[in-house]
């Protein structure tokens, strides 16, 4: 891999050029994407979908080149910097249980390219903590998308490429339904993930019901001290389960797990989810803005979505291909679990470059 790049002053258009920007980073052009990590990976193309068969990747990184503090509307916002500060700005959004670290090797990948890569620890993790006390720990939807905002505010960045997995694919989502004119394309691992609340209370099948064993465990008190007390042990069992495939070390896993020490971790991760299927009230302020997410609005942005083996039947993403309107790819990563980006960095980094060419 070239370590000399600088992209951030050229302008591509076409297949074509998004093959020479994919050579530049040392990956491959869109329609025979791979991960290094397989290399006899088979790739199907159909249409603007495409199947890729791929391995995990352990990884090459352990830290960040930069780790900065920025206050941020009700925050002291701590992320990771990488790249130089006039590229276009990528901002790279993690979900739970999860850190920065998932995007440790998306970052130099994306940084050599040209971009500035911005990767911020979300409220209630890492170094990221409330400037009050008397701050409602709050973790619905339009709240952290405002996050995303007040971020890009303070660091005086216009507009950005935003993606994101679990968690983050949804925050991401908001800010480009809620504030699209902040956001210039797209990456969502899982593809819409908007949360309707109203719908949530209903009951689904039980199958369903099933893959979210810990959102209805968290709805208990037994579940806001089971897991008080045991985070550690909780969220390595979610990552073993969400990535079976992955062979994740334990030092891997710590360097995350030392973000749940943020002292409200617990209480934004019990909000995030009992709001979610109404137990637990958001900010009334918010309620215009939670209206609009719940009414399911289509994306009119140029996206591209990633599904793995964690997406299961959703996989396909036709349940959600009407949803965006904008110029689109579907990209599906047989034998990748849910951490994509830290499981398979270079298609990540890829998707990044790809929707910015579109």
């Amino acid at each position: 891999m070239r370590e000399d790049l600088n992209l951030a002053r050229r302008k591509f258009f076409g297949k074509a050029a998004i093959t020479i920007v994919a050579a530049e980073l040392g990956m491959l052009s869109p329609a025979n994407a791979q991960s290094s990590s397989a290399p006899a990976a088979a790739s199907a193309n159909d249409g603007n979908r495409q199947t890729i068969a791929l391995a995990p990747a352990g990884p090459k990184n352990t830290s960040f080149a930069s780790l900065k503090q920025v206050k941020a509307g009700v925050l002291n916002i701590g992320y990771a910097e990488n790249g130089p500060a006039d590229g276009q700005p990528v901002i790279l959004l993690h979900g739970w249980p999860f850190d920065i670290h998932a995007f440790v090797d998306v970052a130099p990948l994306l940084a050599k390219a040209g971009y500035r890569v911005i990767v911020p620890y979300q409220r209630g993790y890492g170094s990221t903590t409330f400037l009050s006390a008397d701050t409602f720990r709050n973790a619905q939807q339009s709240i952290c998308g405002e996050d995303v905002v007040h971020l890009m505010d303070a660091l005086k960045i216009k507009k950005a490429i935003i993606a994101g997995f679990d968690i983050g694919s949804r925050t991401a989502a908001v800010v480009g339904i809620l504030w699209p004119d902040r956001v210039k394309a797209l990456v969502l691992v899982s593809g819409y993930l908007i949360a309707n609340v109203p719908a949530n209370k209903l009951p689904a099948p039980p199958k369903a019901e099933y893959a979210f064993w810990y959102q209805w465990y968290f709805s208990t008190q037994r579940g806001l001290l089971g897991y008080t007390q045991y985070t550690y042990d909780f969220n390595k069992l979610v990552w073993t389960l969400q990535s079976p495939k992955w062979q994740f070390s334990d030092a891997t896993y710590d360097r995350t797990a030392a973000s749940f020490k943020n002292p409200d971790h617990v209480a934004i991760v019990i909000h995030n989810y009992r709001w979610r299927i109404g137990l637990a009230a958001g900010d009334p302020k918010y309620d215009s803005l939670e209206n609009r997410l719940y009414a399911g609005p289509a994306i009119d942005l140029p996206t591209v979505t990633i599904a793995s083996d964690f997406d299961g039947a959703n996989a396909s993403g036709t349940a959600y291909r009407s949803k965006f309107t904008g110029k689109y790819s579907h990209r599906i990563l047989n034998g990748i679990g849910h951490d994509v980006p830290q499981e398979d960095p270079q298609s990540f980094a890829q998707a990044v470059v790809d929707v910015d060419h579109f």
